[in-house]
């Protein structure tokens, strides 16, 4: 079931819950292919779908922990090599970096309030109210880029799982949405 960010919660709660919907869509975007379909470039640059999956994971790692003083897991790529994916590397260790990357995230989050400032990359101090927005921001326009290079891939397009040929998407009170 997809996530829904409550009319009236709070605004912690509702930019995570924001963020979590975005996180689940870019899992979405890789269900049901392939490890050619996942890792086949689809642009110049050779940009594809895994490589989304491991960027994020990465700045996820930077934004929430190391911008708070959490030493994330160590890395075994460069940091500007973070969108390719080499050969060894499987969706499945993939995906399991993003999930571990998502729970340190989530831990920091939780553990810290919205006004807490931490010290990004650039040396620039920034609060965790301006991560989580920026980490929105980062992860709609990538979860966009993988929507693109989905449909082309199978045609699959919008942000969930499909419940019925119709075209229409459940959410979460079973009532269609729609696209």
């Amino acid at each position: 079931m997809e996530r829904r960010v409550p009319p009236t919660g709070g605004e912690k709660e509702s930019l995570h819950i924001s963020l979590d919907r975005h996180r689940d869509a870019v899992l979405w975007k890789l269900d049901g292919l392939d490890e050619e379909q996942v890792r086949r470039p689809m642009t110049p640059t050779g940009t594809n779908l895994l490589g989304l999956v491991k960027h994020l994971a990465a700045v996820e790692y930077g934004w929430f922990c190391q911008a708070f003083g959490v030493e994330p897991e160590p890395f075994w790529f460069a940091p500007e090599e973070d969108m390719r994916v080499e050969p060894g590397e499987s969706t499945a260790d993939i995906v399991a970096f993003y999930g571990r990357a998502r729970a340190a995230a989530d831990e920091v989050i939780g553990r810290l309030g919205l006004d807490e400032l931490g010290t990004a990359w650039t040396g620039e101090r920034v609060s965790m109210r301006w991560v989580l927005i920026h980490m929105i921001e980062d992860t709609v326009r990538h979860a966009g880029h993988m929507d693109i290079l989905r449909e082309l891939t199978d045609g699959a397009t919008g942000d969930h799982r499909r419940s019925r040929q119709s075209g229409s998407v459940e959410i979460n009170e079973g009532e269609p949405l729609r696209q």
